[in-house]
């Protein structure tokens, strides 16, 4: 008699109810450049231009789908990769607001609008 064999998904138990609400699902690759592909072949700086990096330490985001993931893992060595929510994407514009350091000086008011003879 041969054994029965079981599927690793008959075997998952289902989640609780309220697991979505602890935890949003993932929905998107943040993808940040850590190494360069000077030295690298045209097809791996090709790839790198395809996701969307120009530059070293920049980020993109990108949906999963399998073009991403596939281009992702020819660049494992030069890439680091996240799964994010939808809710944490940033775009360019944002990304530089981020980083922008506070101004260092708040505005009180103004002196010339505040003359004694506009009273």
């Amino acid at each position: 008699m041969a054994p029965v064999r079981c599927l690793a998904t008959e075997a998952a138990q289902p989640l609780p109810a309220n697991a979505e609400s602890i935890s949003p699902t993932n929905t998107h690759f943040k993808i940040t450049l850590r190494r360069s592909a000077l030295a690298l072949g045209e097809k791996k700086q090709k790839t790198l231009l395809s996701l969307g990096l120009t530059r070293r330490f920049q980020t993109v985001y990108l949906p999963h789908c399998p073009s991403a993931a596939g281009k992702i893992l020819l660049l494992k060595e030069l890439v680091e990769v996240e799964n994010v929510p939808a809710s944490a994407v940033r775009t360019k514009q944002e990304q530089r607001q981020e980083r922008k350091a506070p101004k260092g000086y708040v505005v009180k008011g103004n002196k010339l609008r505040e003359s004694p003879w506009d009273i």
